[in-house]
């Protein structure tokens, strides 16, 4: 247990969640004779979420099934591990009097330490949290190493226990893959994935092949991989998010409604694929499916730390179209709510999104002056470094709304294209921001012109060094790079730059202003993406550290030294027959910081 002899005592929580209350009665008795110190019990999903969003547990036993209220356990483990909400440390089992093999399957998919079938015995339950917790205790100096940063060593534990086929080796081969894929080593990170595949064929790594082409850039072969996972398992929600994300990226937009719609099928009260659907629709044009999910997802998730507000902003855009003005109050007084939430937190974005709301519900109220002002101001931000995609997908969309309403607003085009230009990177990227502005046709088309003349500047950029003129052509780039701060541009003189570098005299110079450009830029998405939900994997396994806020810089670091690193090295299963993992290996796994 928790405790020993020659320990101190540690206090040991745990939550019991079941809407039946003699069950949860029942659990909370055996888990108090077997040494927890600390029972907290829930009858709602809505309010483990919440729980589970504030508090470490050490365990956590979850009904299956909460007929009452159509959820289940099993959405809410998995909502909580795509939002990185479930510590490495925590023991999550689902209880459940039915375990068909569906169930059992699905369960088998995703952070579950264990699945206990009603009734069992104390004895039972011991065994199974304290085997549960031993396998914990054996990948602990991998989880040590990623604690301290160290993701080489971490990385390098995860591929040696692999080899070895130590103790929860599938396990440490899922850690390592993840590792890999965030030190940007994608073909190796394949490598590894293949290999689990060829010692034991799971979904789990087939899905991580996929996941590992999006990343190289090889978005239409991960939707080949991913159709052929579906083939053998329709009912594979993880598959449906990374294939939903794949069809974004490539800007196949039909498709991806329909992937995210079956998705959302699958797991009906998942607040994170509602909203994907929802969002979806809005870009769609199906506005009366945006309107029913992301209004279904804010009334499940408001207040959980998984709801994504961009959702509330394209709800007020709905309810805009429609004329629902107590619609438009009622997101209103949800931003209000948010915003009590964050009142000691630095939250610019939200800001603007109440910004965008508030514009929106002075436009229905026909306070037009007040409205122009308020997008002229967002208007004198679009050069800023802090403006971003998001924002400028909702500034199209003002604008568009604005221009429908027979307001005269002279500066609106030049403005979309300044938007056009600077972000239209990609296919998928510029119609996004282009569907965002649908309702206003010309505005959508300035924004796909964007992008043809991006690249043509671009080719004729490649073209001037092909012919010899290296110097030239990364002066080209970093002008227009100046004029539309496009990351694509700048991206590609340094890559010009680095290509080119024994024969381009003004080298240092030519980085340093390659660097304060890409200051000026910020951070800009490179692939489309749908809300900010970018760091979230599904199918994979999340790795939270101490200092987050430099995780990107770490990651930056240790892949410029990756790059330079040899490949990993993972060989075949030995003549002799391994070992079997002794716990089942199909556990997505998540690590937080107490």
């Amino acid at each position: 247990m928790a405790t020993g002899k020659d320990s101190e005592p540690q206090e040991v929580q745990a939550l019991v969640v079941d809407s039946n209350a003699t069950s949860r009665s029942i659990l909370m008795a055996q888990l108090r004779e077997y040494g927890v110190t600390k029972v907290v019990q829930c009858s709602r999903v809505r309010d483990a979420r919440n729980r589970l969003e504030h508090t470490v547990f050490d365990y956590v036993l979850c009904e299956q099934y909460f007929t009452e209220s159509n959820h289940s356990g099993q959405t809410l483990l998995d909502d909580l591990r795509r939002a990185q909400l479930l510590p490495f440390s925590t023991v999550f089992f689902m209880v459940t009097a039915e375990a068909s093999y569906a169930a059992v399957a699905e369960a088998a998919e995703s952070a579950l330490d264990g699945y206990l079938l009603k009734p069992f015995t104390p004895s039972t339950l011991f065994e199974r949290l304290s085997l549960a917790r031993l396998r914990k205790v054996h990948l602990k100096p991998i989880f040590d190493a990623i604690e301290q940063e160290d993701f080489e060593t971490a990385a390098a534990l995860c591929t040696e226990r692999f080899e070895a086929r130590q103790p929860y080796w599938l396990y440490a081969a899922r850690i390592g893959t993840e590792l890999l894929l965030r030190l940007g080593r994608h073909a190796q990170a394949r490598t590894l994935f293949e290999a689990v595949i060829a010692a034991r064929a799971l979904p789990w790594a087939k899905l991580g092949v996929a996941r590992a082409q999006i990343e190289s850039g090889q978005a239409a072969r991960a939707i080949s991989t991913l159709q052929g996972l579906l083939g053998e398992d329709a009912s594979f929600a993880d598959a449906y998010d990374v294939l939903g994300r794949a069809q974004v990226e490539l800007g196949q937009f039909a498709e991806a409604i329909e992937t995210y719609r079956t998705a959302s099928e699958l797991t009906p009260d998942s607040v994170v694929r509602l909203q994907k659907l929802g969002m979806m629709s809005y870009y769609m044009g199906e506005r009366a499916t945006a309107t029913r999910v992301l209004s279904r997802a804010a009334m499940l998730g408001l207040d959980s730390k998984l709801f994504d507000c961009q959702s509330l902003v394209l709800l007020t855009f709905a309810y805009f179209a429609d004329n629902d003005r107590k619609g438009i109050e009622r997101c209103m007084a949800d931003f209000a709510r948010l915003l009590e939430r964050h009142e000691n937190t630095d939250s610019p974005r939200i800001l603007r999104f109440v910004e965008v709301s508030r514009t929106l519900q002075l436009i229905q109220q026909r306070q037009f002056s007040q409205a122009v002002e308020a997008v002229k101001t967002m208007a004198n931000e679009i050069n800023a470094r802090s403006f971003d995609f998001e924002a400028a997908c909702n500034l199209g969309s003002l604008l568009a709304v604005l221009t429908t309403t027979s307001i005269d607003l002279s500066e609106g085009a030049v403005w979309i294209r300044s938007l056009g230009m600077r972000y239209a990177n990609t296919r998928g990227l510029c119609e996004l921001m282009a569907n965002a502005c649908n309702i206003f046709p010309p505005y959508s088309e300035s924004i796909r012109e964007c992008l043809l003349e991006i690249n043509k500047t671009a080719e004729k950029a490649m073209a001037r060094s092909l012919s010899g003129d290296a110097t030239g052509a990364v002066r080209s780039l970093l002008r227009y790079g100046a004029q539309t701060l496009n990351t694509k541009l700048v991206d590609l003189s340094q890559q010009v730059l680095l290509r080119h570098r024994d024969r381009i005299e003004e080298q240092e110079a030519l980085q340093q202003e390659i660097d304060a450009l890409r200051e000026r830029c910020g951070a800009a998405p490179t692939k489309a993406v749908l809300g900010q939900d970018s760091e979230r994997h599904p199918g994979g396994v999340v790795i939270r550290t101490r200092a987050r806020s430099a995780d990107s810089d770490i990651a930056a670091q240790q892949r410029l030294r990756a790059e330079r690193a040899g490949t990993v090295q993972t060989s075949s299963a030995d003549s002799e027959q391994p070992p079997p993992d002794p716990a089942d290996p199909l556990d997505k796994l998540r690590l937080r910081p107490n």
